[in-house]
């Protein structure tokens, strides 16, 4: 038994399904349900009032007169013989019993089958076609798409977003034919439509992106974005195959051919339904006769009823071969929205394809007022319509303006992250200096951009970045900074090649071809880049583009950032030689590369974290007259030659963690030298000659082997603002501390003092945690002093005196 709540959740569910029934699929179904009655009633009066009446025929041939008397009047004669009654007609002497079983004999062998099942075969005809009429919306394959397809329909037609947008279409699709009609009545629909499309393409004249006066409640416009990502996953699904196709046209093709079956064999049939059947049962022995004369009652009922049957089977069939004839000659897997683009309302709906197509095609059928509401969800323009009023309310200008901060160099910095869309309010911020874009899906820069003047710095991680003509003039002229981080080259805009105003660029990605492993270059020309000053390059390249020479009139600084991968050729530096500072960075560089001979102003190299093994090339440099900052820390260098000494001009040399043991006599001939970083080496000793250095300001000999210092070092190098000792083995250190004056960080970390020199006291500069030592070790010198060194800020110029003096 069904429960009630079955029952009438079947119902709900049939009456979702008639969206996908046309009208000769209604009609079927009302002609199944007219010829199931009919098949019903015939079963009915078969099984109540079927049956046949039969009576024996006389034959001539039969002598009754003979010595053998008829079995019939001698096994069945009355005893005792009853009152004569006076009768008319043939006497047959057979009784009651006899024609019951006579009737029944006959019944199964004279009446032909399909007098007797033919009502009970159409009716399982009848239930096979019902059944096949919804196979399609119970078959496994297709069942759960179609469910889910009239389940986003009806989420469609309610949507509050669907009302608006197909109200707003109509209202400017009115004003714009009054429009047209009063302005230039013969103007060509396909005119209008171009219009419109460029309008479209430029995004400031959709009828989608137009303001309109009805609310949406936050809550239904949360709804809408959850309907449109759910359009958007079914339509990829159902696009993907055409099963519904296919099973619905199985589905007709067996309906026709059941039809033409049962209309094959029951046709002829009708005709031979007769009312009279001539009967010759084996039963001679038991009645005496051998043919009998047999009625059928119902004969003449059950072909009427047959012939009602076939009548509506014959209109069934007539709309199975129409429902063919459409599918065959109709294309059902192509659903075009021409008739929308025609009227001007949905210009940027996509065409569908396979079972969606099919599905909005079955549901036209119903009303072709679904697939336009189903359209607002299709629609690109009518999601950023939905995108930008969301962002309006949730990122206004208030919003905005609390999550603006500074970076390092005091600049006003907003960063937004993984927003669908740029929020109007944005272009608003006039005195924004630096904006950062990460993970924006459609970062479309406006015209409106022109109101923020401020502007110089941009970052673009991940970004599908377009901008319109008039927020390109206003960046040429104003960006300055441009930081573009990508996967690969084609997502790299163009527009950005044609900033002529651009200063420094930033690129973080794959440049070259093969997912980064080829040598091509496919970024395109620099040559508008007329005033870039700064390049950055974080990518896998094997070699310096050739390409970069466009950039050699303006280009003073280039930075490599390999990641690395070995650069084989760097015969592109070359041309470049306006270079002031070349940083070639996880390059796997052994050697220090020829190409920087021709760099004849370069100021600063950088070849940090390569292969470097040897230096003898140094001797080359000294052509490089205005090379001031050399680094190349974090490499394999196992000695420094002497040739270092031909660097005249050099004011910082950085050989931090590599192999050194020793330092040649020639690097003290450096009097330029400010900086001296040698951090991460195996040094075991420090010449006295470094007094030499009168300029150093830094020294980093930290992480080395130094068991003691040259007391030069305190003496000469007056300048020292910063010494860094930590992790070495020293035990003592040498008096002359009290002469660093300026000294304002010394790190003593990590090595084997027992006491710390009084002299420390005279060193102003290491107050407020300039010293850098155990706690032990600090209890090692005088309290006074202790409490000097540990004082934040020092003002009183006669303690100051004491103090030195005490020490």
């Amino acid at each position: 038994m069904f429960t009630l709540s079955e029952l009438w959740s079947g119902g709900e569910r049939q009456g979702s399904y008639k969206l996908l029934k046309p009208w000769w699929e209604v009609f079927m179904d009302y002609l199944l349900v007219l010829m199931l009655m009919v098949s019903i009633l015939a079963g009915t009066l078969q099984l109540s009032r079927d049956g046949v009446v039969c009576v024996p025929v006389h034959s001539s041939s039969i002598n009754y007169s003979s010595p053998m008397e008829p079995v019939s009047d001698s096994i069945f004669r009355s005893t005792p013989e009853s009152p004569k009654i006076p009768v008319k007609g043939r006497r047959t002497n057979l009784d009651f019993q006899q024609y019951i079983y006579i009737s029944q004999v006959c019944y199964h062998e004279a009446l032909p089958w399909y007098s007797r099942f033919l009502p009970y075969v159409t009716l399982l005809h009848t239930l096979v076609l019902l059944a096949s009429g919804c196979f399609w919306f119970h078959f496994p394959l297709t069942s759960a798409r179609i469910e889910h397809f009239l389940s986003l329909l009806a989420k469609c037609c309610e949507s509050p977003w669907t009302t608006r947008a197909l109200s707003l279409t109509a209202k400017l699709d009115t004003r714009f034919s009054e429009t047209e009609q009063a302005v230039q009545p013969k103007v060509q629909v396909t005119s209008s439509y171009k219009t419109r499309k460029s309008s479209l393409d430029s995004g400031t004249d959709s009828p989608l992106l137009a303001g309109t006066d009805s609310p949406v409640l936050p809550v239904d416009r949360e709804l809408a974005r959850a309907l449109f990502e759910r359009v958007r996953r079914f339509r990829a699904h159902c696009e993907s195959s055409d099963v519904i196709y296919k099973v619905y046209t199985a589905q007709t093709v067996f309906k026709v051919l059941k039809f033409i079956l049962i209309v094959s064999y029951t046709t002829p049939l009708l005709g031979s339904i007769s009312f009279s059947h001539i009967c010759q049962p084996r039963s001679y022995a038991l009645t005496g006769y051998s043919i009998f004369h047999c009625s059928h009652s119902l004969s003449s009922v059950l072909r009427k009823l047959m012939q009602a049957y076939v009548l509506l089977l014959f209109l069934f069939g007539l709309l199975g071969i129409y429902a063919l004839s459409w599918i065959f000659h109709k294309s059902l897997r192509q659903y075009s929205f021409q008739s929308l683009r025609e009227k001007g309302s949905m210009l940027d709906v996509p065409d569908l394809h396979n079972d969606l197509a099919f599905l909005l095609h079955m549901a036209d059928q119903y009303d072709p007022l679904l697939a336009q509401r189903l359209s607002v969800f299709l629609s690109p323009v009518s999601e950023t319509r939905l995108l930008e009023e969301s962002l309006e309310r949730r990122w206004g200008a208030d919003r905005l303006r609390s999550m603006i901060t500074s970076d390092q160099q005091g600049r006003s910095l907003l960063q937004l992250v993984a927003l669908p869309c740029l929020p109007a309010a944005l272009f608003t911020f006039s005195q924004l200096e630096v904006l950062k874009l990460e993970l924006i899906g459609d970062a479309k820069l406006t015209a409106q951009i022109s109101n923020m003047t401020a502007l110089r710095e941009m970052h673009l991680y991940h970004c599908t970045a377009s901008v319109e003509p008039a927020a390109l003039q206003h960046l040429q002229e104003h960006l300055e900074t441009l930081h573009l981080t990508f996967t690969q080259a084609a997502e790299i805009p163009v527009w950005i090649y044609s900033l002529r105003g651009l200063q420094e660029l930033h690129l973080t990605g794959r440049l070259s071809n093969e997912g980064g492993m080829g040598r091509g270059w496919v970024l395109g020309s620099l040559r508008q880049l007329r005033h870039l000053r700064v390049l950055v390059l974080r990518s896998m390249l094997q070699k310096v583009p050739g390409e970069l020479s466009e950039l050699a009139g303006s280009l003073l600084k280039l930075e490599i950032y390999n990641e690395g991968t070995r650069i084989l050729v760097l015969a592109g530096l070359r041309r470049l030689n306006r270079l002031a500072e070349v940083q070639l960075q996880g390059c796997q560089l052994e050697r220090l590369p020829s190409a920087l001979l021709a760099l004849t102003g370069l100021r600063s190299l950088d070849l940090q974290h390569n292969s470097l093994r040897t230096l003898e090339e140094l001797l080359g440099l000294q052509h490089l007259r205005r090379l001031s900052c050399l680094r190349l820390a974090h490499n394999r260098v196992l000695a420094l030659p002497a040739s270092v000494g031909v660097l005249r001009s050099l004011e910082l040399l950085d050989l931090a963690h590599n192999q050194l043991q020793n330092l040649p006599l020639a690097l003290f001939t450096l009097h330029k030298l400010r900086r001296l970083l040698l951090a991460g080496n195996l040094l075991e000793e420090l010449p006295a000659e470094i007094g030499a250095l009168k300029l150093l300001s830094e020294l980093d000999l930290s992480a080395n082997r130094l068991e003691r210092l040259p007391k030069e070092l305190f003496e000469s190098c007056v300048e020292l603002r910063n010494l860094n000792f930590s992790n070495n083995s020293l035990g003592s250190l040498p008096a002359g501390f009290g002469g660093l004056t300026q000294l304002s960080r010394l790190d003593l970390r990590g090595n084997s003092l027992e006491e710390l020199p009084v002299e420390l006291g005279c060193c102003f500069g290491l107050r407020g945690g300039g010293l850098l030592v155990e706690n032990w070790l600090l209890h090692t010198l005088p309290r006074q002093v202790r409490d000097v060194l540990q004082q934040h800020r020092y003002t009183d110029m006669t303690e100051k005196f004491e103090t030195c003096l005490y020490t």
